[in-house]
């Protein structure tokens, strides 16, 4: 009963309203002036509906004129990490790491695909047969990715991956049982010791939380810039210069990528560079720059652990077209990368840094690494949850060196296995 009014009332709404005159209204008066219009409707059609279900109404019909329908609910609940819309019934939520499905409704397929019109319309962007994929991004920085038929066999697909307005700290990542404070004093000296650090882990796994976090370690009067293809950092500094990629126009033209980017960004005179993460042939610059002078750097990467991180970098190289010598791309990256950080999301839904490792040089054809401190699994319990605790590997890293020589204090007994107890998490 309560849809079958909404869609009349929505219906008589559009029929009478004046949508450019709407248009050009301040979004909070033009809710204010839907929302009179809808009761005024209701009371006119003496809709038989009780008041809490005509304010429903009312509001349905404002986020269906001005909003994204029945993903406005969604959008304002701040528990929800990702919106997963698999058809126009077929709507899931992620909340602290694990999937469940909702009871949103789209009307059909069509009242799907025209929200996604509106989303890509907002950033320049169209999507129809001819180029049935789009990435995009919603006012508050979500990221937003849609697919349609031909391409999507059972109705346009929509994944929603929010953008988390309140900014997370170290202090936070500890309580969730990311990490240790130990680990997190390392941490925080390895940035502020301008080690170059590769971010490794899977999609979801907390790279870019993590990313932002260790960017705070920055000191303020440090220039940086940081270069993404879909903004997301939030780095509170004062001398921040943020670029973004851009995609092809309509006539295929026009395109910037993260390697032209980074590229440009060596002559914009930055203290350290931040690549939201390395998908391709930038790879091979971002290590140029470490290697001159760029100290300091931090980036991520899709991979399952930090050696197939180096594998993955040393695969992104060779797609720039130039035919390195495979010990050559290694020496560079031996040189570049000092730190690799690998996360995880387990079963449990819940994000854990499982290894913190140092790359040590070359030894014959192969890039030697160091595990300082890694995740221990022993197992599930009853509940799903995972068992483990963190620890040290009981290896003093060559860092530690660096540390002392800039004058950061690192006590070197928290490289001590037996320090910190079986701390589980």
């Amino acid at each position: 009963m309560e849809t079958m009014w909404k869609h009349r009332i929505h219906d008589r709404l559009l029929k009478t309203m004046d949508l450019s005159a709407i248009d050009r209204t301040d979004e909070r008066q033009a809710r204010a002036q839907i929302r009179d219009l809808a009761q005024q409707v209701m009371n006119e059609q003496q809709v038989p509906l009780p008041a809490p279900a005509r304010q429903r109404i009312a509001t349905q019909i404002e986020d269906e004129i001005l909003g994204l329908g029945p993903l406005e609910p969604l959008l304002a609940d701040e528990t929800i990490s990702d919106i997963l819309v698999n058809c126009w019934d077929n709507v899931f939520v992620e909340r602290m790491g694990k999937l469940e499905r909702t009871d949103i409704r789209f009307r059909d397929d069509q009242h799907l695909l025209s929200i996604i019109d509106r989303i890509v319309a907002r950033v320049g962007r169209r999507i129809d047969e001819s180029s049935p994929m789009v990435d995009a991004r919603l006012a508050d920085g979500s990221r937003v990715n849609a697919i349609i038929p031909p391409l999507a066999l059972d109705g346009p697909l929509l994944s929603i991956r929010r953008f988390t307005v309140k900014r997370l700290g170290i202090e936070q990542l500890i309580s969730y049982g990311m990490l240790t404070p130990w680990m997190a004093e390392v941490l925080s000296a390895i940035v502020r010791a301008r080690l170059n650090v590769l971010i490794s882990g899977g999609t979801g796994s907390g790279k870019t939380t993590l990313l932002n976090v260790l960017s705070s370690f920055i000191p303020p009067q440090e220039r940086i810039l940081t270069i993404e293809d879909s903004a997301e950092l939030q780095l509170q500094q004062p001398h921040v210069a943020r670029l973004e990629t851009r995609p092809p126009n309509i006539e295929g033209r026009g395109e910037v990528t993260q390697r032209d980017l980074v590229r440009n960004a060596l002559r914009m005179r930055p203290d350290r560079i931040i690549v939201g993460e390395v998908r391709g042939g930038e790879a091979l610059d971002m290590l140029q720059a470490m290697n001159t002078g760029h100290d300091g750097s931090l980036t991520t990467i899709h991979a399952n652990s930090p050696r197939d991180a180096l594998s993955r970098i040393e695969n992104m190289v060779a797609m720039t077209g130039l035919e390195l010598p495979a010990m050559t791309v290694r020496s560079q990256i031996a040189s570049a990368i000092q730190v690799v950080i690998q996360v995880e999301r387990m079963e449990d839904g819940k994000r854990r840094l499982v290894s913190i490792q140092e790359i040590q040089g070359m030894e014959s054809s192969v890039i030697t690494m160091a595990e300082i401190f890694r995740f221990r699994r022993r197992g599930i319990d009853k509940s799903g949850n995972v068992i483990g605790q963190f620890e040290a590997t009981g290896v003093v890293p060559r860092f530690q060196q660096r540390f002392q020589q800039r004058g950061i204090d690192v006590d070197p007994a928290t490289y001590d296995p037996h320090r910190h107890g079986d701390k589980e998490a």
